[in-house]
């Protein structure tokens, strides 16, 4: 089977080709991982079925909380808690790496306590279960209010390295900030952050790529979730992810993790395993770089499926193995 063939990442050989892809686990205390965290994550990775472990998206600053039982890595305190995951992880066999987010618009001010902040004060809600039915209006993002931002960004990445984790996954996907950036939908800046340009558009997604990489060196694993495409009329395209991932490439990441964009983790309509695959195909065939995908993958033998037919190098499953502590099994 291919699903259990090796395969390099940046300096890392991962032994399989199956991610536990990212996905909340909703049992967060205050950002602080909870035993009951740590139990989630015991029961998911035992016996290191997964060549690769993505740890949920944690929270870089206060007011990019997508959820109250999100997990923080916008604290030095948070460093303590990160560890155990990391240890659990590495100790049941699987390469280990921390997923770092600022929800944007999808905040919000009920749980935060703060202002909510976008690229261009344009509202999304994605269905998220957690946004108010009126979200608030988020306050537009300066540059130089940018650039504050991607300094959270680049200490919650030198934590997530404190905490023992093999790497990051840089989350710009599912309508969450950097995404936000990404999407004319939710672009309409002028200056250059536009959302006109695919430089416009990638411009603070390159600054953290290198920013990042300048603080935790070269060996680090460096994973991008790219919300490739919109699927929707006017959103961002397959040919912009296409562009992006090769811009993204030669800054130094190490892999990419294909998603969905404004239209979240879910193409509406299409419920076969791997729904994201059209994109995740063509950013394939115009990088050197291991691409994964993630969507709908119900059991091993999707995942084996969509590596016959060059979908991507790596396959991720999220909400199965949320569901079923025991999923795939049958790697080991």
């Amino acid at each position: 089977m291919i699903v259990k063939l090796p395969v390099m990442a940046g300096h890392h050989l991962l032994k399989n080709r199956m991610v536990k892809a990212p996905i909340h686990s909703e049992t967060c205390v205050g950002g602080k991982v909870t035993a009951e965290t740590e139990k989630h994550y015991e029961d998911r990775t035992k016996g290191g079925r997964f060549g690769l472990v993505i740890v949920e998206h944690s929270y870089v600053r206060n007011d990019g909380m997508a959820s109250p039982t999100q997990l923080s890595s916008s604290r030095d305190s948070d460093i303590d808690g990160l560890k155990r995951l990391a240890e659990i992880i590495h100790r049941n066999g699987s390469a280990a790496i921390l997923q770092i987010n600022h929800a944007g618009c999808g905040a919000s001010r009920s749980f935060t306590g703060e202002a909510t902040v976008s690229p261009s004060g344009v509202r999304v809600t994605c269905g998220w279960p957690t946004a108010a039915p009126q979200p608030d209006i988020p306050e537009v993002l300066t540059t130089d209010g940018i650039l504050r931002l991607e300094e959270a960004y680049l200490h919650a990445a030198v934590r997530a390295m404190k905490a023992g984790f093999d790497g990051i996954n840089l989350h710009s996907a599912h309508a969450y900030l950097l995404d936000q950036f990404f999407s004319p939908i939710t672009n309409k800046r002028q200056d250059d952050y536009n959302g006109f340009t695919i430089e416009g558009r990638t411009r603070i997604h390159r600054e953290l790529i290198r920013g990042i990489r300048q603080l935790i060196g070269t060996k680090p694993l460096f994973v991008l979730r790219l919300g490739g495409c919109d699927y929707v009329e006017g959103g961002s395209t397959i040919e912009d992810a296409v562009s992006a991932c090769k811009l993204f490439e030669a800054d130094g990441v190490d892999l990419l993790d294909i998603s969905g964009g404004i239209c979240c983790f879910v193409r509406p309509g299409h419920d076969y395993p791997g729904y994201f695959g059209d994109t995740s195909e063509a950013v394939k065939k115009a990088v050197q770089i291991p691409v994964m995908l993630t969507g709908g993958v119900k059991d091993v033998w999707d995942a084996e499926r969509l590596l016959q037919e060059g979908k991507a190098d790596l396959i991720g499953t999220g909400r199965a193995i949320t569901a079923k502590a025991d999923w795939g099994m049958e790697l080991l």
